[in-house]
């Protein structure tokens, strides 16, 4: 059996994701899917690159050879009662807000979401009154598909493709906005640059962790040959053709690589030790674009304002 989990670079709209896959996918904004026809219901999520089946379960028709003949599944279901079809829309809804809403927060862990049904299964989940209004509100978009099951997952997935990319950039674009409303306001509460990012992590205060997907630096763990100090530095592809920085220009010790690492994947797997949401973006709008360029790529909304200028003397991370 195929792992549920799996990637088509044909479903990519950030091409760029695309060498980041070891960036766990909860860490990218995910969008879920209900795929319906007349044998089964399947629940879905796709995040960047990767399409999860979370669930499915089959509708328990009457056997097509019974009165009438040979019919398709859509037709069959038309037979059941109608206690039937409302018992199926119930458990469809209830699956729903089981994979859909977050038991902790009681919000939606999706940021939208997209139904898909065979063009002639006329099941309507969302107007039957049993489905969950914080879901409803992240409907997206009803798209028609040929068929149910994975392979309707997939054609819902390229049928939505459109939308999903707009939806991620309207969301990318209000959350940058937000960060310059806080530096246009100079409240004091917003960081920039991976210097100051760093240090305000370390002491806790960033709220919302922005870090641009593309960007690229590579953090190096090096220790000094002479001394054993162990040491943290941040190059850009330039800074790494410059020998000067692998060594210590007071001694002229060797910098040893003990550990060199994509700094975005870094910030992915360690920011939850630092108490902070994690945000990817792209330059792929004007707002996008300007913090990408203009701010280094890396910032932060803060939980209280915060004066960099008195942390100048904490370690780099």
């Amino acid at each position: 059996m195929s792992d549920p989990r799996e990637t088509d670079d044909n479903i990519i709209w950030f091409p760029q994701l695309r060498q980041f896959r070891k960036i766990s996918m909860v860490r990218l904004h995910k969008f879920g899917f209900i795929v319906m026809d007349g044998n089964e219901i399947l629940f879905g999520t796709l995040c960047g690159t990767t399409r999860e089946i979370l669930h499915k379960f089959t509708i328990d028709l009457p056997n097509k050879n019974g009165r009438g003949g040979g019919k398709s599944a859509a037709v069959r279901f038309a037979r059941l009662g109608s206690e039937e079809c409302h018992n199926y829309v119930r458990k469809t809804a209830e699956s729903a807000t089981q994979f859909y809403i977050d038991s902790a927060t009681r919000k939606p862990n999706v940021l939208g979401l997209i139904l898909a049904r065979s063009a002639n299964f006329k099941i309507e989940l969302s107007q039957s009154g049993m489905f969950d209004p914080r879901l409803q509100s992240k409907i997206l978009k009803v798209v028609d598909v040929s068929c149910g099951g994975e392979n309707g997952f997939v054609q819902a997935i390229k049928l939505s493709s459109g939308i999903l990319a707009n939806e991620k950039l309207v969301h990318e674009t209000g959350l940058i906005e937000k960060y310059f409303k806080e530096i246009e306001q100079d409240t004091g509460k917003y960081v920039s640059g991976i210097k100051d990012t760093l240090k305000a992590l370390e002491i806790g205060a960033v709220k919302t962790l922005i870090v641009w997907v593309n960007l690229d630096i590579s953090r190096y763990v090096l220790q000094n040959s002479v001394t054993g100090e162990k040491l943290i530095h941040h190059f850009s592809k330039t800074e790494e053709q410059n020998q000067n920085n692998f060594r210590d220009l007071t001694n002229k010790a060797e910098l040893k690589v003990l550990d060199k690492q994509s700094l975005v994947e870094w910030f992915a797997t360690e920011y939850k030790q630092f108490g902070c949401a994690i945000e990817f973006v792209t330059d792929k709008s004007q707002k996008g674009s300007q913090f990408c360029r203009g701010y280094g790529g890396v910032g932060g909304v803060l939980h209280y304002q915060l004066d960099m200028r008195t942390f100048d003397e904490l370690p780099e991370q």
